[in-house]
């Protein structure tokens, strides 16, 4: 693997996304690159578990509101952040998953290709695990067969 200067030169340096888009190819999925990665994706498994953490509390706080019509805003704005939340349970496991293919050296590499996954779409959608390419053939064969 290639090793970055700006590291090298600031031990402990997390890249920015300009110094990451800067980056030569050959630098691709190096050490620090890895590193940014890592905690963009730790920052966001916070970000979710805190999420989760507020909609138990809102839930338990929520107290009994004798008017119908006051109650059916409650309900229908707790089963909102609980489809909210379902998603983001979704993406959590995606982020756990992102994770551990950093560890295991498998991130940002296609898994149907192989092929480098690139930089700015895992700046867009660090889960990501296919290529644009191979992603879009996926949808266009979802498409067309109902896959």
């Amino acid at each position: 693997m290639a090793s970055n200067t700006s590291a090298t030169s600031h031990p402990g340096h997390l890249l920015t996304e300009q110094e990451l888009l800067a980056m030569p190819e050959a630098d691709y999925m190096n050490d620090d690159q890895l590193e940014f990665f890592r905690h963009r994706l730790r920052e966001l498994e916070q970000e979710i578990l805190n999420n989760a953490d507020a909609t138990t509390e809102h839930l338990r706080e929520t107290q009994f509101v004798p008017d119908p019509a006051d109650r059916a805003t409650i309900e229908e704005e707790h089963a909102l952040e609980l489809r909210t939340r379902d998603r983001e349970r979704k993406l959590l496991k995606k982020v756990q998953q992102s994770i551990a293919r950093i560890d295991s050296g498998e991130y940002g590499w296609c898994e149907e290709t192989g092929e480098p996954i690139g930089i700015r779409r895992l700046l867009a959608r660090p889960t990501a695990t296919l290529s644009l390419e191979a992603q879009e053939r996926r949808e266009m064969r979802q498409k067309l067969y109902g896959d």
